[in-house]
């Protein structure tokens, strides 16, 4: 959280993002950045994304129950609050969402921006779709948070973002589609439900797509984590990537991914992060992912 010192020390610009980011608060520790949580609910209560619901035990709940938790996005209210933070250290505010199409979240936040111009009407707030989500979306805010520290302007840490959103990929592996199916966020699943219980699904979030794409339907973990691997190696082109290696209660193989990773590729930036109980809700247990770009 900012401080009244922030201006004097040269902040100009705060980074809201949504929590579908899955960042841990030991990632954003000392950065101009507040995450703003979606909601969920399950079994009958609803809880703030990260705050009131921890992933550990969201998977732990889901795993051993039958119901289907229920997502959604935060109220303009609570981007409101996250804005009139900022205000309060007279910073303007980037506000960074999961894709628009995967999510209202973008809705409510343009809301929440034309209410908050009523109320700090000389505070700049900037709205920026990421088109992507997870640790893809982790990066774009990070990238931006960076730019903000040192004191950049809203424009110019708006630049940085789009930057990175153009070019961070995410991909990722499903343990099954029975979750995507049912929640309906990737229509092109329903051809696919023959295979359901064989196939370990490679998924994909492109730059500047904002949808879920579904690129292979591997047999087995190995080969579908080298698919992952095949991924990165022809879209970095050699070059130094920064990387995110995301896992939905599958800790030790996000770790063994992030060691193959290192050996394969040069690294200026790795990261490990849970997914938050907001995308597990609509991938099950076991999702293991990756999002990367490569340095300039």
């Amino acid at each position: 959280m900012q401080n009244e010192s922030d201006v004097t020390n040269g902040l100009r610009t705060t980074v809201v993002v949504d929590s579908t980011a899955s960042l841990s608060s030991d990632q954003v520790e000392g950065l101009p950045l507040t995450i703003v949580p979606l909601q969920i609910a399950l079994n009958g209560q609803s809880y703030q994304d990260g705050i009131d619901l921890t992933p550990d035990e969201f998977y732990r709940r889901i795993a051993t129950s039958e119901s289907t938790a229920q997502t959604s996005a935060p109220s303009p209210s609570s981007f409101q609050a996250a804005f009139a933070e900022a205000a309060a250290t007279g910073t303007d505010v980037l506000c960074i969402t999961v894709s628009s199409l995967l999510s209202a979240t973008y809705d409510a936040a343009r809301a929440a921006i034309e209410l908050a111009q009523t109320t700090s009407p000389h505070q700049q707030i900037h709205l920026l779709d990421s088109g992507t989500a997870g640790g893809a979306e982790a990066l774009v805010a990070l990238a931006a948070a960076r730019a903000a520290q040192e004191g950049k302007s809203l424009e110019e840490v708006e630049a940085v973002a789009t930057w990175v959103a153009g070019r961070v990929y995410f991909v990722g592996v499903l343990e099954t589609l029975k979750h995507l199916q049912r929640g309906g966020r990737v229509p092109r699943v329903a051809s696919w439900a023959a295979s359901l219980l064989n196939i370990k699904p490679v998924l994909a979030i492109w730059p500047g797509e904002g949808e879920v794409r579904m690129l292979e339907r591997p047999r087995n973990k190995p080969k579908a984590i080298e698919r992952v691997l095949n991924v990165i190696e022809r879209e970095s082109l050699g070059k130094p990537l920064h990387v995110i290696v995301m896992h939905a209660a599958a800790a030790e193989e996000a770790s063994a991914l992030l060691g193959l990773i290192q050996e394969r590729f040069t690294c200026v930036e790795t990261l490990t992060t849970t997914f938050t109980p907001v995308i597990g809700a609509h991938t099950g247990p076991g999702l293991l992912g990756v999002a990367f770009y490569a340095k300039e």
